[in-house]
């Protein structure tokens, strides 16, 4: 089967394949998702270096470990949603296993369904054990919670991964439908979507299953068979592929931006974007890129609802979700501002496919890549802010006390009062000249930038609206940006002319109100 390529991605592939050779990954894809379509996958190695494998594709079933937590956080969200749930029940409300479990501290609190979603719980990290023990029967998740658990801090103080936490949710799920967590997983979230090779268990009509392999004395070998679908599995037992999975970011990056048009997916949309909010912040992940005279890379980081929560200078926020388990690694992770995502499977344990993701990443902004296919997403200009621009821009041309009380709320003249405002209009109009509306660009719904043509420059106006109904400006801030200068035998001796300065802070100028305009006239909002 031919894979889709586009041109502009393969640079993708470019990133990809040395790192898979470097880790020594038996087989690898990944796959780029652009809006709503895959646009490009690329593949390496086989699926099993036993002679039986075949080169990896987006049909490919690969086991996604830890990307499970997404689809077990979407269930008990949409349970929470239809109302058989809080999310600031006590486990035990809903686990009377764990009627007898307490923090570490006597002042601990008590530990709620959101502590467990956000990796707030405090229970140690336990990738290591937990990986082994996929597998277990309800008896055997019986038996550790009678035993009680390890905590590493007190819940609700510090982010602490745990998979033991996603099987007690698993539990939840099933407690409060009555049937096991797998069926409703897929019942609820799965099938709607159409996610027909996202699994539990491989079936016969899959015919294409990666092998997982793991490193022995730095040989790839065959990896014992799979763990089997067991207690655990809510945290990490899904299979699925990249064609499923590039659906799957699909339907949860859709959920932004928030609007009023059909809202009929499986889950609610205010619901997916809660998931890709920070619920508990992780400490500041600074990464040294490349040998050398390579580069460091930092970002602020956090956990969500089953998926992490990064903040990207250049990419804006993004969310995802990274997996491994013995003779697996993948990683997901799209673009909340742009649509764009990229998703990678491999089949070596702990395969190395989150830092290639984001190396690929980086290597698309590098080549502009990003901003030519994917720009950020444009905030619409409301109607209030329309009229806003409007009339300050009529405004500042021709000052009028009684059309200020119009537009302004009463904060405005009592911040600085209408004759200083009026004065420094009056010295932004003869140094520049006569103001046209150009463009509004909106952060939000009360907040933008107006850009103003000017007969001598251009001038930029920020401003904010109030909470009230109607709102108003309750705010706003003058800048001269590059003003025309009038030439050199023009100016008087001794004049200075201001370049690149505020013209005005809230629609004042810091200085004599003379004419002249003073280049420390910005203060500090």
């Amino acid at each position: 089967m031919s894979l889709p390529k586009r041109a502009e991605f393969t640079i993708i592939d470019d990133t990809f394949t040395p790192a898979m050779i470097t880790a020594q990954v038996p087989g690898a894809v990944w796959g780029a998702v652009l809006g709503v379509e895959l646009v490009h996958v690329g593949s390496f190695g086989t699926t099993s270096i036993d002679g039986s494998g075949r080169r990896p594709d987006e049909h490919t079933l690969f086991r996604i470990a830890s990307m499970t937590k997404s689809f077990t956080a979407a269930t008990l969200m949409s349970l929470r949603d239809d109302g058989a749930l809080a999310l600031d029940d006590p486990v035990a409300a809903h686990v009377p296993e764990l009627a007898g479990l307490r923090g570490p501290t006597s002042d601990s609190p008590v530990i709620t369904l959101r502590h467990l979603l956000s990796m707030d719980a405090g229970i140690a990290t336990d990738d290591a054990w937990a990986d082994r023990h996929l597998d277990a029967s309800a008896a055997e998740l019986d038996r550790y919670f009678a035993d009680g658990v390890t905590f590493a801090v007190a819940p609700g103080t510090a982010f602490e991964y745990s998979n033991l936490g996603y099987a007690i949710l698993g539990r939840v799920i099933t407690n409060v439908t009555g049937r096991p967590f797998q069926q409703v997983i897929t019942e609820r979230i799965i099938n709607p979507l159409g996610l027909r090779d996202t699994v539990w268990v491989p079936e016969a009509r899959h015919d294409d299953v990666a092998i997982g392999h793991r490193l022995v004395d730095g040989v790839p070998v065959v990896d014992v068979a799979p763990l089997g679908d067991g207690g655990l599995a809510a945290m990490g037992g899904l299979w699925s592929t990249i064609a499923d999975l590039a659906r799957w970011t699909c339907f949860i990056a859709d959920a932004f931006p928030a609007r009023d048009d059909a809202d009929d997916g499986p889950l609610r949309r205010a619901t997916r974007r809660e998931m890709q909010q920070v619920w508990r912040s992780t400490p500041l992940e600074i990464e040294q890129v490349g040998d050398g005279g390579g580069w460091q890379r930092a970002g602020a980081v956090g956990y969500g609802a089953g998926l992490d929560v990064f903040d990207d200078l250049r990419l804006g926020p993004m969310a995802g979700h990274s997996g491994g388990l013995p003779g697996f690694g993948s990683n997901m992770r799209w673009c909340i501002e742009r649509s764009l995502a990229i998703v990678a499977l491999g089949n070596l344990t702990y395969a190395p496919m989150g830092r290639t993701l984001r190396n690929a990443f980086d290597a698309l902004v590098r080549a502009d890549v990003v901003n030519a296919l994917a720009p950020r997403r444009v905030v619409a200009v409301s109607a209030p802010l329309t009229a806003a621009a409007v009339a300050l821009v009529e405004l500042l041309n021709e000052w009028d006390d009684t059309t200020a009380g119009a537009v302004f709320e009463d904060n405005v003249d009592l911040d600085d009062v209408y004759n200083r405002r009026a004065a420094a209009a009056r010295v932004l109009r003869e140094r520049v000249g006569v103001l046209t509306l150009d463009r509004i660009e909106a952060t939000t719904a009360v907040a933008a930038k107006a850009f103003v043509r000017a007969t001598r420059g251009e001038v930029t106006i920020l401003f904010d609206l109030s909470p009230r109904r109607p709102p108003r400006v309750q705010f706003y801030e003058v800048t001269v940006v590059e003003p025309e200068l009038p030439p050199a035998d023009e100016l008087a001796a001794g004049e200075a002319v201001a370049v690149d300065v505020d013209v005005a802070v809230d629609g004042d100028i810091d200085g004599d109100i003379d004419g002249d305009i003073d280049g420390d006239a910005a203060t500090e909002r």
